[in-house]
């Protein structure tokens, strides 16, 4: 086997538009490898609720590799080590994967891996998932790339992949290693590409026209909106046949659906350009502004804030392992304002919450929630309003917060004012809202703090937003969006 051609599958769990697998079957006999990596799984920002979606997509994948002729091989410990014996024992041809833009432990191994290939003279092919450029130079034209990218043709299956002799396929284990914490999420999304394409159908035939108008309450919300993201984040569908599919549909339910698709690869690119941010402020002067509180940290993480809508919200996620994009925002809106918590603590907790977790989406997001970025409008959620906006009658508030069963609607929003012994937030909304405002206000209006916010927007910034210099925009009013509209990425 001196050819041999292996297939590290990463967060790509399908055989369909899966172009490493298809280059690689045209050159040789073909490894399938998934590689277990315990360290991956001891990281913050990973949870047991992501393992089994993952584990259950692996299941499928192994399946629909055995019916082309060989079925996904599994190893557990270190990537490098796993490739170096299969080296040694086999010899190594070419290694194929798609490119990655995870977080920085994936970062640092993927630099380990090209250096082991690198030492041993083995061409690693590395292909574009989404539509990311890696080494990309300037955002300018980046829309047009990302058009043409998801034009490609879909890339079909194999038509056969030569089972390997004499090669155990190896156990996909319950747990990946046992520091995992048990994490009970009672109604998460089973992984796996046949469930994701039938999401993927019901909701083009079905659930659509009525898109724009689901998408923003967690009421209507969790059966409203495509559920995709996880499917995406995974893998077990790519973002190009999802965008090719829906342009065989119309109306404006499923041009905003595209549009989030967009938006999808543009914060993942943010995180590409710069691996930092994932643990350091966009912009300079917003560093170590807030402090690390165990106990706020505690209550609004376990839904027990006192703020009925935050609670509820945190509650839903918790079960779920999914919530809609507004209510992200407002979660995390609430931690980084309110409770003036440091976004990266706040954040960690969300992470490991969503079963969809994308690192370039969430951190990008949020830093623009806690005001981070510095050339997106300083936007603070007020809960209270947040919760008679959506759920005015207190249904959502209640199937979540038991204990305000009996409260009355007039009052559900805000229980504490019904008095008799009723306890306070843990914060006051409004007082804390404008503290934080004033804080940051008083940062951006500092000596050099526009120069600094320019340079982020000439590297990040989206170039349909047109957004004039930093020291212009301020000139307008502080409620203006300064051009950049709320961005709805709930898939």
């Amino acid at each position: 086997m001196s050819s041999l051609q292996i297939v590290w599958f990463k967060r790509d769990l399908r055989v369909d538009d899966h172009r490493p697998l298809l280059e690689a079957a045209a050159r040789g006999p073909v490894l399938p490898l998934y590689v277990v990596e315990p360290e991956l799984w001891q990281q913050p920002d990973a949870s047991e609720r992501q393992w089994l979606f993952c584990r259950e997509s692996l299941l499928e994948l192994r399946q629909a590799l055995a019916e082309l002729g060989q079925p996904l091989v599994v190893r557990s410990g270190d990537v490098v080590q796993v490739l170096e014996r299969a080296r040694r024992q086999f010899g190594v041809d070419g290694l194929w994967s798609h490119e990655e833009t995870g977080n920085g432990w994936t970062y640092q191994r993927d630099k380990r891996v090209g250096a082991w290939a690198r030492a041993h003279g083995i061409q690693w092919g590395e292909i574009r998932q989404f539509g990311v450029t890696r080494r990309m130079r300037s955002r300018n034209g980046w829309a047009k790339r990302w058009e043409e990218q998801m034009a490609e043709p879909i890339t079909p299956a194999p038509a056969g992949v030569p089972a390997l002799e004499e090669i155990d396929p190896g156990v996909i284990p319950e747990r990946p290693c046992p520091e995992l914490l048990p994490d009970d999420c009672s109604q998460r999304q089973t992984g796996g590409r046949s469930i994701g394409l039938g999401e993927l159908r019901d909701f083009l035939q079905h659930r659509a026209p009525c898109y724009q108008r689901a998408m923003s309450s967690p009421k209507s919300a969790f059966t409203g909106c495509s559920r995709l993201s996880a499917y995406l984040a995974w893998g077990c569908l790519s973002m190009r046949e999802v965008l090719q599919t829906s342009r065989h549909h119309s109306g404006r339910g499923v041009s905003s659906f595209e549009s989030r698709l967009h938006w999808h690869c543009h914060f993942i690119q943010k995180l590409e350009d710069q691996p930092e941010i994932e643990f350091s402020d966009f912009h300079p002067y917003m560093r170590g502004i807030r402090e690390t509180n165990a106990e706020r940290l505690a209550a609004w993480t376990e839904g027990r804030t006192g703020v009925p809508f935050v609670d509820a919200c945190m509650r839903a996620l918790k079960a779920h392992g999914w919530i809609n994009f507004r209510m992200r925002a407002m979660l995390m809106s609430f931690a980084s304002y309110n409770l003036w918590l440091p976004w990266r603590d706040s954040g960690l907790h969300l992470a490991r919450q969503f079963v969809d977790y994308e690192p370039g989406i969430h951190w990008s997001q949020c830093q623009m929630q806690s005001g981070s970025t510095s050339i997106n409008t300083i936007r603070i959620y007020n809960p209270i309003k947040q919760g008679m906006d959506h759920d005015p009658q207190g249904v959502f508030i209640r199937q979540w917060c038991p204990e305000l069963k009996d409260v009355s609607t007039i009052h559900i929003h805000e229980p504490w004012m019904l008095g008799g012994g009723r306890s306070a937030p843990i914060v006051d909304v409004t007082t804390s809202m404008q503290l934080a405002k004033d804080r940051i206000w008083e940062i951006r209006r500092s000596a050099g703090f526009d120069r600094h916010a320019d340079a982020i927007q000439r590297m990040h910034g989206s170039r349909k937003a047109g957004l004039k210099p930093t020291a212009s925009r301020r000139r307008q009013k502080r409620s203006n969006d300064n051009g950049v509209r709320q961005l709805s990425l709930e898939l």
